[in-house]
């Protein structure tokens, strides 16, 4: 007797169920209704679905480190400007190996802070406005240059996919701000002309 699809009676351990395949007669002609044991463990199914879930990592960086990179720079911002009367909006978020560009707004005022990755946390280096979308810039504050190439590239993209009244507001900050390592910034701290996030 040929076990009804489905039935995991009769499959020869847990976990497998019976489904329809298809064969071929002496003829090849496909025999349809006929049913056969197809043995598909749940834990490979959904080791299956996760792989697909996940999709091709990057030879740069893969979705999962760039999501947690990201969460972990809008901490670190949010942890030094963000108040409770004017709370810090941070996005877009661009990651180019050790160094990103996170674009801010705080009320009527943004801008964009360059970070470093070093020993597993982020640093905020240097705030500016549209001076960050200049590769001799970020050469300036360190960005070797084809990283800098490459991530001025990426937040020009980023860019483009936000409302324009919003990258109108990250050109306001003035000037370029260094931070020095170790140093405070922000909580009061004045930005170029006494402008504050």
């Amino acid at each position: 007797m040929v076990p009804a699809i489905g039935d995991q009676s009769q499959a020869p351990c847990p976990g497998t169920k019976i489904i329809h395949t298809t064969t071929f007669n002496p003829f090849g002609e496909i025999n349809m209704p006929r049913s056969v044991l197809q043995y598909l463990p749940i834990a490979s199914l959904a080791a299956s679905l996760l792989f697909i879930a996940a999709g091709p990592a990057t030879a740069h960086e893969k979705p999962t480190t760039h999501r947690t990179s990201a969460q972990a720079i809008e901490h670190v911002m949010k942890a030094q400007f963000d108040k409770p009367e004017a709370p810090l909006t941070v996005v877009p978020v661009t990651i180019e190996g050790d160094y990103a560009i996170a674009g801010w707004i705080q009320k009527d005022r943004g801008g964009r802070a360059l970070l470093k990755a070093e020993g597993g946390k982020w640093t905020i280096r240097v705030c500016a406005g549209d001076g960050l979308l200049r590769v001799s810039t970020l050469e300036m504050a360190g960005v070797s240059g084809p990283i800098a190439k490459r991530l001025a590239e990426k937040v020009a993209a980023a860019e483009k996919r936000l409302p324009v009244d919003q990258v109108k507001k990250f050109s306001l900050f003035e000037g370029v701000l260094k931070i020095e390592a170790g140093s405070q910034h922000g909580n009061g701290h004045s930005h170029g002309s006494g402008q504050r996030h």
